[in-house]
């Protein structure tokens, strides 16, 4: 079991930065591939970012990519979503998510939501024009 708590979320001007952080409790944090979904107000749940246990492979939506970085701290516990150049339709809900499963290294084992077994209850981030 795996529990994730999420902080680091806020309100910005569109430009500006935030760096959302994931700490986890629990075994073999590094043996989880890690995630950062997020869920925009009557929209669904999208893929932003994820990392392998190792952090040696990432991979960031087209609507993230050279924005936004994923990395993490295996001897911390954490990971974390850098977050630059923000603009207003960044504006969403924003969840980590783990999993144990061993996943295949391409996109599209990470961006599904459903390969992923833990969740954090959410950090809002609102991004102003």
């Amino acid at each position: 079991q795996v529990q994730l708590v999420e902080s680091g979320g806020g309100l910005v001007q569109a430009g500006g930065s935030l760096r959302l952080s994931c700490a986890a409790s629990g075994r073999a944090f590094s043996s989880h591939v890690m995630g950062w979904f997020r869920q925009a107000s009557g929209k669904e749940r999208e893929f932003v970012a994820g990392i392998s246990g190792s952090g040696s492979t990432t991979f960031h939506a087209d609507s993230v990519k050279g924005r936004f970085a994923i990395s993490r701290d295996n001897a911390k516990n954490t990971v974390y979503l850098q977050m630059n150049s923000l603009k207003p339709e960044d504006t969403a809900v924003y969840y980590c998510a783990a999993t144990a499963r061993v996943l295949a290294t391409i996109p599209e084992a990470y961006d599904f939501w459903g390969h992923f077994d833990f969740w954090g209850q959410g950090t809002q981030v609102t991004v102003s024009s």
